[in-house]
């Protein structure tokens, strides 16, 4: 008998686990339903769906079964589960989670629908699906429904022709990260917001419960299998809040990261967690960790795989990107244009890996009034989930908005931002349009291939002449700090790909494009002005090719030539 192997069968989210767990990746029924009629067929009724399909993975990818990149605004999943005896007794709750799905979520169980469909492609949602089940076998079904061309949509970089071209790539339908179940007691943690406070050695603890009022919960902390710290307090009507002292202080560090294990209680529920110890702020723009200046040495990251597209093939796949950066000697990334799943973000909380997390706005008009309907609900979802963690230093909601935007909801946005989390500074919209007292860090997009020019502009800036550079409003002093995109520089190892694309002229030998990236990342680091930079791009995608790395992760060039390059001390840095 032919063995089959569950894909990603590893817990997805890290920051809250609980031993009664079941994890739903794998054979799904599947049908495309091209004109939008699933709902008035009862499909979630059906006995039966005609194909099948490998979740996680979205239609578009190999990975999924089915390979089918052509547009498809509605799909549906089926699959049958069957409960563990125990997981509904003594009035225990089964909680359904799905990790992503692009983009409008409608769910049922038996027929029944579950909730309001949930709206946004980037983060998961749960739902109590109790009620709804019965003795023995249970059907799930999920609609997705996807208008990827309205304009009305966060939508980052899936293409809305039928081929990708120049940086747009494949697109992602439906579910595209793990689908779960979990049992819980009819008391339980549901949401945890961590505050540490490095110079009294403790974390405040945040949660919200059901049905917590009166009961006590406790919070242990231990540092390498060692308990270093336990508090409890009772839960009210909001929630519970409590500090938790620390009799160890091990400082979250660039490079190095330190975590500690989290266990935390509410009667019969324990959740299993970590956190990290860290200070950050901001001086003269320049990011200060743990009291030290920090230059931010960053690769654009864009996180699509070859066989997955929106989704890493395996656990492994996602450290090995993480490592793969480190090896060049960047200190983190900035997520572009897509929300990387937590199991990503706990990698670089592990490994002292520094990101900026990003909601991929493109495909959103942010011109016309709908963009507030299509933004806000999903970025408050997308901040209260990575909140806790110490690897993200800045928030991003916005990349590269041109002058039609709303500048009202760029603004508020950024606002909301700041009151969800004072802790981290926010570039409001990152590239070439800011809005006046919105940024907390000035970036800008420069993609000049020569070091000679790139040094001169920023010298220039540093000496209070105002940059100029594609969209910036000439009436408008330009005097950015971050060059949070740079380089791009070409180099096509298939040498003829009929669409490939990249910034500026490719060089015409190994030697010549060393000496590129290392004359523009120089006039970068080693000028007092700019506190940080960020490199285009890690890897190649698709036509994409102006990564270090190949699309399917194999070296360009010895990773050691650029180690050299970056690992040089910053100005900026004492």
């Amino acid at each position: 008998m032919k063995t089959v192997i569950m894909p990603r069968p590893e817990h997805p989210q890290p920051q809250l686990v609980r031993s009664a767990w079941m994890n739903l990746n794998g054979e799904w029924q599947f049908v495309r339903d091209h004109g939008i009629s699933g709902k008035q067929r009862k499909l979630y009724e059906a006995d039966s769906l005609p194909d099948t399909i490998t979740v996680p993975f979205c239609m578009e990818s190999k990975l999924s079964g089915i390979g089918d990149k052509d547009f498809c605004e509605c799909v549906w999943y089926r699959k049958e589960i069957d409960l563990p005896a125990d997981w509904l007794a003594n009035g225990k709750r089964i909680l359904l989670h799905i990790g992503a799905c692009d983009y409008r979520t409608t769910v049922y169980v038996n027929g029944k629908q579950i909730g309001r469909p949930h709206i946004g492609g980037y983060v998961g949602f749960t739902r109590d699906i109790t009620e709804a089940l019965t003795a023995g076998k249970n059907v799930l079904t999920v609609c997705a429904e996807d208008y990827l061309r309205s304009g009305n949509q966060p939508a980052g970089k899936q293409c809305t022709d039928y081929a990708s071209r120049g940086c747009l790539y494949t697109r992602t339908t439906g579910i595209w990260q793990t689908v779960w179940l979990e049992s819980v007691p009819a008391s339980y943690i549901k949401q945890l917001r961590y505050t540490a406070n490095t110079e009294n050695a403790t974390l405040h603890i945040s949660a919200r419960l059901q049905n917590g009022t009166g009961k006590t919960m406790t919070a242990t902390a231990y540092w390498n299998g060692a308990e270093v710290g336990t508090a409890s307090a009772k839960a009210t009507p909001t929630g519970c809040e409590l500090t938790l002292p620390l009799s160890e202080l091990h400082l979250w560090e660039v490079g190095k990261g330190g975590l500690y294990d989290l266990t935390l209680t509410l009667g019969e529920d324990t959740v299993q967690s970590y956190f990290g110890m860290r200070d950050l702020a901001l001086n003269d723009q320049c990011l200060v960790i743990n009291g030290k200046k920090v230059f931010q040495r960053l690769v654009l990251d864009q996180g699509f795989y070859p066989d997955g597209i929106y989704t890493a093939p395996t656990e492994q796949a996602l450290i090995d990107d993480i490592t793969r950066s480190m090896a060049c000697g960047f200190n983190g990334a900035r997520l572009h244009q897509k929300v990387f799943e937590p199991l990503f973000l706990y990698h670089c909380d592990r490994l002292g890996y520094l990101v900026w997390d990003e909601l991929g706005n493109w495909g959103l008009d942010v011109s016309r009034s709908i963009g507030w309907k299509g933004y806000i609900p999903e970025w408050i979802e997308i901040v209260e989930r990575d909140i806790n963690h110490p690897a993200i230093i800045g928030w991003c909601p916005f990349n590269e908005t041109d002058f039609d935007q709303d500048e009202d909801l760029i603004a508020y946005v950024a606002d909301l931002t700041r009151k969800l989390d004072p802790t981290r500074p926010v570039i409001e919209t990152s590239g070439y349009v800011h809005i006046k007292d919105t940024y907390d860090i000035l970036d800008c997009h420069d993609y000049d291939q020569n070091p000679e020019t790139m040094k001169q502009r920023y010298l220039d800036a540093a000496n209070g002449i105002p940059v100029r550079l594609r969209y910036r409003d000439p009436s408008w002093p330009f005097f950015p700090r971050f060059v949070s995109e740079y380089g791009g520089i070409q180099w096509d190892v298939n040498s003829g790909l009929s669409n490939s694309w990249g910034y500026g002229n490719a060089p015409k030998t190994e030697e010549e494009f060393i000496a590129r990236f290392k004359g523009l990342s120089e006039a970068l680091l080693f000028n007092p002005y700019i506190i940080g930079f960020c490199y285009t791009q890690l890897t190649d995608v698709e036509q994409e090719t102006n990564g270090l790395y190949t699309y399917d992760r194999q070296t360009k060039f010895d990773p050691k030539h650029f180690y050299e390059i970056l690992t040089q001390k910053a100005a900026v840095e004492e």
